[in-house]
């Protein structure tokens, strides 16, 4: 299945990195499937890389971009970057122009914007013959700006707002979930995605069942061996609590870096599900009585000395923490309802809300405790917050800014958090519920005056639009649930 390619960046790059929580991530040119640019230059050379994927995240987190040939590749795009249009950031699910943006529109004639290379992001693709892949920032064509709506750019001031309080590095990790299904994309969409017609790839509930995920691993290993040569150190997988459904981790990172890592995960195995004739999904709730899947956010905050910022000697709970973690996690939590849009940017995001399945429905912390949002887990050097609430359908990206923007604003403004929970959170009716509908989500965020500061108004004004157009665009559809409740009956 591996590529020539795969062998030869294993050898040129050295052993993977470990997996112990305290210990700093193996730098990125470290990392095997992770090349420089002369290193390209020696494969293209040596005939062993032929084209390069210049790509970059839209606003549902999806990839974008373009191939080039890799002569020309070196030639020209490394140097001066390519162009794309901005309709890129003003479409639908559909890639259907959304009218009423102010950034790109008809009256302005859909301009290009530039993509500039981000060469700490240049990689292999094992997946693919001969490829490799550079991700990039999106730049306004005459001001030579990052444009502010692109989703890296939005979580680019995020760190750029840590950096000037003296936190240089954001160590961050998504835990992401999914459905397989041993049909093709395309027989599952001439099957319209019915669920008594998809044929899920486990049998029954495999959470951590080993005999289960070793009928899968035929799948499971093909993913997680690429992902590795593609510069995405894995550390396990395993079954989770729906039939067919899967986790795959990967290595921690710097915030940038690790959102990078989630986008290419996801095209990864889309690409290579789509080859092995199987699909699997990111959806947060395929079916009604599915359990959700999640992706669950890790988030610690170092100092300039490169020590972990949370570490210190008060005592919050169970907790021996610093001031400074105790700021971080009531902003986390103060000011999720104000950006609930990333955390669960579709309709479907909020199906997966339910008591008692995994996914939290109030807004609550405490340690070590799946029915909370805020996880708290890790002791020392490995002390972080894990947010729970996040889909598996989320931008990483928006995710990670509206995580930090709420964090460093709660250290800001001096914040205490609640009491820690113990518990079940599920039944502490005297919590806030986290916003049930895409709709009410939309709203907060619109009117939030915290996020038009941290974000720019333009920004909030540019993703609350994007959102109620998702809305509208499910509003006015009528679905196979409608038809067998009302079609004879009412």
């Amino acid at each position: 299945m591996l590529s020539r390619h795969y062998r030869a960046s294993t050898a040129l790059l050295g052993a993977s990195s470990n997996s112990v929580a305290s210990a700093a991530p193996v730098p990125a040119k470290q990392v095997p499937g992770m090349l420089t640019l002369e290193q390209l230059k020696e494969m293209v050379k040596d005939g062993e890389i032929e084209s390069v994927i210049m790509g970059f995240p839209d606003m549902y987190g999806r990839m974008m971009g373009k191939r080039f040939d890799a002569d020309f590749f070196l030639e020209s795009a490394a140097k001066d970057g390519t162009h794309a249009c901005d309709y890129l950031l003003a479409c639908d699910m559909e890639m259907v122009p959304i009218p009423g943006f102010a950034y790109a529109n008809w009256e302005r004639g859909f301009g290009d914007f530039h993509m500039v290379v981000d060469w700490e992001s240049l990689r292999i693709v094992s997946w693919q013959e001969g490829t490799a892949m550079v991700l990039c920032d999106i730049h306004d064509n005459k001001t030579h700006d990052l444009v502010s709506v692109a989703p890296r750019s939005v979580l680019r001031k995020q760190i750029a707002a840590a950096e000037e309080m003296g936190f240089p590095t954001i160590y961050s990790a998504t835990e992401l979930e999914y459905y397989q299904y041993e049909l093709s994309y395309r027989e599952a969409h001439a099957r319209n995605y019915q669920q008594k017609l998809m044929r899920p790839s486990g049998d029954y509930m495999e959470d951590y069942h080993i005999l289960q995920t070793s009928r899968e691993e035929k799948y499971t290993s093909v993913f997680r061996r690429h992902l590795k040569a593609s510069g995405i150190p894995t550390e396990n997988s395993k079954g989770e609590c729906g039939i067919g459904q899967h986790e795959l981790n990967v290595r921690y990172a710097s915030i940038l870096p690790m959102a990078d890592r989630h986008l290419v995960y996801k095209q990864c195995l889309k690409e290579l599900a789509d080859e092995l004739g199987i699909s699997v999904t990111f959806m947060a709730k395929p079916f009604t009585d599915a359990t959700g899947s999640g992706c669950h956010v890790h988030m610690s905050v170092f100092n300039a000395d490169g020590k972990n910022a949370f570490v210190g000697d008060e005592q919050l709970g169970p907790v021996k923490c610093s001031k400074l973690f105790q700021q971080f996690l009531a902003g986390w939590m103060k000011y999720t309802p104000d950006f609930m849009v990333f955390y669960a940017p579709t309709i479907n995001s909020y199906k997966r809300f339910v008591s008692s399945s995994w996914a939290p429905t109030r807004l609550a912390w405490s340690y070590d405790n799946r029915t909370a949002g805020f996880r708290v887990v890790g002791s020392g050097q490995s002390l972080r917050i894990e947010c729970r609430i996040a889909g598996a359908d989320a931008n990483p990206y928006l995710v990670f800014a509206a995580s930090l923007a709420s964090g460093l604003a709660g250290v800001r403004e001096n914040l205490t958090p609640p009491p820690v929970f113990e518990g079940n959170i599920y039944e502490a009716r005297q919590l806030a519920e986290v916003p049930k509908t895409l709709g009410a989500a939309v709203d907060l965020f619109a009117n939030s005056d915290m996020a038009k500061k941290a974000l720019g108004e333009e920004v909030v004004e540019h993703y609350a639009h994007f959102y109620r157009q998702e809305q509208a665009a499910y509003d006015k559809q009528v679905s196979e649930w409608e038809r067998v409740r009302y079609f004879e009956r009412i």
